[in-house]
Order: C-alpha cells, then structure tokens, then sequence
C-alpha cells in the first residue's frame, strides 16, 4: 500500500545576500538587528565579536535564522564568531575550532549550496594585537582543508587590515588569497569616527565564479562598525526535487513485533460480544491499530534526471523489458 506524489525538477533564477558585521556582543541586540534589515532578510548572517560564551550562543534566538556554526573564546573574555542561517536553507557546519586561538585567529564556517556548486561561508575575526604570522598560517591551513575547483568560498569577517592603505599586512595576505582566487571587494569604510575613517571589515570571493554582484555598507547603530550587505544577482541553481512515495516497513524486526503484539492482544471485546457485525468491526479495529503500530508509514526518495538521448522508443522498449 502507498501513495505517490510526483514532483518536477527545474533551473531556478534567484539571488542570495550575506550580511557581515562586527556586532561588538549580541547580548540583547536580536531584535534591533532584525529590525535593521532595510529590504529583505539577508540568506547568512556573519557577526564577529559576539561575546558570548558556548551556552548563551547556543540558546540564541534570531527570529527565522539557525545557527550554523560558531566560535566562542576558551580563556579570555569578548572576540567570538559566529553564522546563522536562514530557516529557507540547509547547511551543515564545518568543524575549524581545531585552528581557531583566542586573539589571533577566530573562525567558523558552514557548508550549503548557495548557488549551482557547493559553497562554503567562513566568517573571520583577527584581533588587532594578535599573532599575525600565526593568523596567517592558520588560514592557509584552513584554505587548504576545503579548496578544490570545483567549490564556491566566501570570506568575511573583521581583519583589522585596513583596505584603504597599502601595507605589508594588507600585500601577505593578498597574495595568500589570490592563490585561492578570492579577491577583496569590499572599497569603502566600515568603520568611522571623528578622527579615521578605515575598511577594517571585508567580504572575499572568487570573482570569476561570481561576477554579477553588489556589496553594500549598512550603518544601522549597533556597533561603531557598519555592516556590510553582498548579494549575489541571477544565480542559477538547479532545484533537484526528489520525487516519493510511501510505504509500510516491513522487515523481519516489524514483522516479530506485528506478531509480538497479535500474541498479546486479548480480544476481550471481540468474544464477548454476541453481535456477530459488532465482532468482526471490534477485530478489525484491533488487527488495524496493531498493523498500523508494528508498520509504520516511512516516506521514500527517488531521483529522476532528465536524459536528452532518452528517447519515446527507448522509454517503450525498455518497459516492453521489465513487463
């Protein structure tokens, strides 16, 4: 007994924004950072310096976000990262803590497909007294972890190099990136004050993977950082739906249990009963609400791909087969 459900599979034309921005702690700020958004929610949220310990990120609420991945500091107070991902996305989380250590490189990270390839989101906090040898070290050595061709990375996050000015730091840590073909593209300032006027914060991608796209600054208040808004225009993404069925499962554990449970029904209603359609209702009731336990429904996938070389003849010849 099942019931099937089909479903089509097609090209998808969409965008996709990720918002980054050192929020400076996130303890009681959710709701002033929803309010913040000035068009739709962003896809990703990327916050550095969160200040929050382990549980109290865990218990975070960001309304229609999850959280992906985060870092929080072992043995010193504020720094942090984290990425929460928006409930219309799946993800899972890439395990960096290994290369993480407090004030000198902090970094989360989690997996999805954001566009027609797999892509990863790294969100990035350098302190700017930290070990600048070892942030660079350990960012090669997490670059190295997940690069191949044929996936989509995304760096952001708060490095204390400010992109205005050519310095030394600025020059190491391009010429790391381009041999990952990611490239800075955040050229106005994140953070403003009376007397400076820096872009300490940054977004990096592969620009030849994503070449149509716009990167924004959002002051809102929150941090004495604006945040910043990349979106990525006119994705193509395929959207696989799998086609399913139901079905009972059945095999010998639920099979034991179906007869398990027959052996120790004890059909008190059915033989004390005179009215012979009152019996067999009263069985019938029984015996369906035992198969139903013991069988339960367990809904299947199956994926179907469109072949251009399968053709009408094809199709006939290979059921005129399985018949």
């Amino acid at each position: 007994m099942f019931i099937e459900f089909s479903t089509h599979s097609a090209w998808e034309y969409r965008y996709r924004r990720l918002f980054h921005q050192n929020i400076r702690g996130l303890y009681n700020k959710t709701d002033e950072l929803v309010n913040s958004w000035t068009t739709e929610s962003p896809h990703i949220l990327c916050l550095t310096e969160h200040h929050l310990h382990n549980h109290e990120i865990n218990s975070t609420c960001i309304q229609q976000y999850n959280i992906g991945a985060r870092y929080c500091r072992k043995n010193h107070k504020g720094g942090g990262v984290s990425i929460f991902v928006h409930d219309s996305l799946t993800f899972s989380t890439v395990e960096l803590d290994g290369f993480c250590r407090d004030h000198d490189l902090e970094v989360c990270a989690v997996q999805l497909h954001f566009s027609s390839i797999i892509s990863y989101i790294l969100c990035v906090y350098r302190p700017p007294t930290g070990n600048f040898s070892y942030f660079l070290s350990s960012l090669e050595f997490v670059l190295n972890q997940i690069y191949s061709n044929s996936i989509n990375i995304f760096i952001c996050g708060d490095i204390n190099i400010n992109y205005l000015d050519n310095t030394n730091n600025k020059l190491q840590l391009d010429t790391l990136l381009a041999s990952y073909e990611l490239y800075s593209i955040a050229d106005f300032p994140t953070r403003i004050s009376n007397t400076s006027s820096t872009a300490i914060d940054n977004i990096f991608i592969d620009i030849l993977k994503n070449t149509n796209y716009t990167i924004t600054p959002l002051p809102n208040g929150l941090s004495d950082h604006d945040a910043q808004i990349l979106t990525l225009h006119n994705i193509k993404r395929y959207n696989i739906k799998a086609n399913y069925f139901t079905k009972r499962l059945i095999n010998e554990y639920t099979i034991s249990e179906f007869k398990f449970n027959l052996r120790h029904e004890s059909w008190v209603e059915i033989f004390t009963n005179d009215n012979v359609d009152s019996t067999f209702t009263n069985f019938l009731n029984t015996y369906l609400r035992i198969f139903y336990h013991s069988f339960p429904l367990k809904k299947a996938y199956h994926k179907r791909f469109n072949k251009p070389w399968m053709t009408t003849g094809i199709k006939t010849s290979s059921q005129h087969k399985r018949d």
